[in-house]
């Protein structure tokens, strides 16, 4: 896990170095640079793989192609028998992928199992892949004729405050050939007439996932709020480790603490708490936007707690498991028990596909703002296939519009069953912190207030006084044109 950035068409390594110290947060551990005649990419790194000798860039046996790489990619041992012929420097999953494209060329991202962005260059073009669910930030910029890319757009305000794009996810780009989509979203309904058969194939494809992502040198743990979907990962790894560290975070008397130590007792972890109070968020709310990047009112009023319970669990471990993106596979949501079979089957595929902008932007910059790796087994690729595929009805079932009962099904047995069947409460709700902003933004914005910057953020509608005390913040660090670019991100590939 890292940050990375460079540029094509410019080769200034002092640019370069600013925008990486501005995401020194992601990768403290070392800070690498590859500068050639019209180049210049670099990693900030944290050190999780071949922590000793994985150092960034990667160079290619001929010194001529090199790698910049975030994230992990949890095929690579098997990718790398495919190699012999290559002799490697490291035990990086990195190199691997280097060495992958040295052989099959911009094929190669559909060859990554994982969660990544990387950039290589080859020593005339510059190639750029993100992973399928855009689990991995990646952003671009092109200014006075230089092609710019980094992690985060922070980096990039370093060279522009205009044009800054996201990179599509599950697709590449290189400099020749421009962006190439090489996955597509499943569209299709499994036939499976036996839920008992679903729900035995999803238990299947989580323990891999799981399993698959304990691939760690470093101390490993989980996010437990004692909810279905982070207890359900936690009992699942918990099998595969004598030690296992988990961590909750809520104000006093929020119902996540008790349900998360309960969740913990039963499965032998060891639990950590973080209690937080109605000043800590008001204080560190600013710093929050500006890790997260977005004025989104929701997204901001479940960040807080990411943040707390990610410094908390940065403290300990360097990398944890979360339970993210079971709400969309499942339909965990309240609104969308009202749904017919038909509309909920296309919601849940278009709030998933919406994942890289919400849920998942909160929790890598949330527990990157403490260099703390975040990992997410219910978006492994091939789960999330399976899942998008089921019946609508086996995941809001019965009179009484149970949500994700499949997933409960499948947690029978591991979980005790209060846990399995309680009741989807939102992270803030849990947290006990949900109204604590919007009371915040009623004593800080007078209507007058409220009308200037409603004006001032025109075309972007905000609603309440929440939403525009959080643009009001966001602004604060970031300029309006990067406020416009968040508002386009609606659509997704």
């Amino acid at each position: 896990m890292c940050g990375i950035a460079g540029m094509v068409g410019a080769s200034d390594a002092d640019v370069l170095r600013r925008m990486l110290d501005t995401m020194r947060h992601r990768g403290p551990d070392d800070l690498g640079l590859f500068v050639d005649d019209g180049v210049a990419i670099g990693q900030t790194r944290l050190s999780i793989i071949d922590v000793v000798g994985g150092r960034q860039p990667i160079l290619g046996e001929e010194g001529r192609a090199c790698i910049v790489a975030n994230g992990e990619i949890y095929n690579y041992r098997q990718l790398a028998k495919e190699l012999g012929k290559h002799s490697f420097r490291t035990k990086s999953d990195s190199e691997v992928a280097l060495h992958l494209y040295e052989e099959e060329g911009p094929a190669l991202a559909a060859r990554l199992d994982g969660m990544f962005a990387l950039a290589i260059w080859e020593g005339s073009n510059l190639y750029l892949a993100r992973d399928p669910v855009g689990i991995k930030p990646l952003y671009y910029a092109i200014s006075q004729g230089t092609f710019y890319f980094a992690s985060e757009i922070k980096a990039l305000l370093a060279v522009t405050g205009s044009g800054i794009r996201e990179f599509p996810n599950g697709h590449w780009y290189r400099t020749d050939m421009g962006f190439k989509r090489f996955s597509s979203w499943p569209t299709s309904i499994h036939p499976e007439t036996d839920a008992d058969a679903a729900a035995r194939e999803i238990r299947r494809l989580l323990e891999a996932a799981v399993e698959k992502q304990l691939m760690s040198e470093v101390p490993l743990g989980a996010f437990c709020s004692g909810g279905l979907d982070s207890t359900l990962v936690t009992a699942l790894a918990a099998r595969h480790l004598d030690a296992f560290h988990t961590f909750s975070t809520g104000m006093a008397g929020a119902p996540d603490l008790e349900s998360a130590l309960r969740a913990s007792e039963h499965l032998g972890t060891t639990h950590h708490i973080r209690e937080f109070t109605e000043d800590e968020v008001l204080e560190h709310l600013p710093r929050v936007i500006w890790h997260l990047e977005s004025f989104d009112a929701a997204l901001v009023r479940s960040a807080v707690p990411t943040y707390f319970v990610a410094e908390l669990a940065s403290r300990y471990v360097k990398v944890v498991l979360t339970g993210e993106g079971a709400d969309e596979l499942y339909a965990g949501y309240r609104y969308l028990r009202d749904h017919t079979r038909e509309a909920l089957q296309s919601e849940l595929g278009r709030i998933t596909r919406a994942l890289h902008n919400l849920n998942l932007q909160r929790t890598d910059r949330m527990t990157m703002a403490h260099s703390l790796e975040g990992r997410v087994p219910y978006l492994d690729w091939a789960h999330t296939g399976f899942a998008l595929g089921l019946r609508a009805d086996w995941k809001v079932r019965g009179t009484l519009r149970v949500e994700k009962w499949i997933l409960r099904r499948v947690a029978e047995g591991l979980l005790p069953e209060d846990l399995v069947w309680r009741g989807k409460q939102k992270f803030a709700e849990g947290t006990g912190s949900e109204d604590v902003i919007r009371r915040e933004a009623e004593r800080q914005l007078s209507d007058p207030e409220f009308d200037r910057l409603r004006k001032e953020a025109h075309p972007i509608e905000l609603r309440t006084k929440e939403e525009a005390y959080c643009y009001r913040l966001f602004r604060e660090r970031f300029p309006k044109e990067v406020a416009l670019e968040c508002l386009g991100r609606t659509d997704v590939y």
